[in-house]
């Protein structure tokens, strides 16, 4: 249904080094840097994550309330994913990583240095 996730930062710099710590952690590629346009781009598995300083010239804000889940393939990769954040600026938040029994679930959930949160998740058989 997405094509892609557009986020806020106040420093791509910090941004580049916390989400390509994120991705190598469960296999996918470094950020792409877009200097023209203060972009910083992933794809991956055919959809983009892009992180940008705001077009508008206001400062980056996070959505109250909001959450960009990762779709991950195994409990290995969340587990990865959540200490790769932590190591590279990334908050821990929610509850620990780990199995959500009553929905199945293995999740993770961190905010990046600007505050968006973050979840990875991967469904068991």
């Amino acid at each position: 249904m997405f094509s892609h996730i557009f986020v806020g930062s106040t420093d791509l710099a910090r941004s580049k080094t916390f989400y390509d710590a994120l991705f190598a952690a469960v296999g996918g590629p470094e950020g792409v840097v877009d200097a023209a346009k203060n972009r910083l781009v992933y794809v991956h598995k055919g959809a983009a994550f892009i992180v940008a300083i705001p077009i508008n010239g206001e400062a980056a804000c996070v959505a109250n309330g909001g959450t960009i889940g990762f779709a991950l393939d195994n409990e290995a990769q969340v587990d990865a994913w959540h200490a790769a954040g932590v190591a590279h600026g990334g908050t821990t938040c929610e509850d620990p990583p780990g199995l959500r029994e009553a929905a199945n679930l293995y999740l993770a959930y961190l905010r990046d240095p600007d505050g968006h949160k973050l979840c990875a998740l991967y469904r068991p058989a």
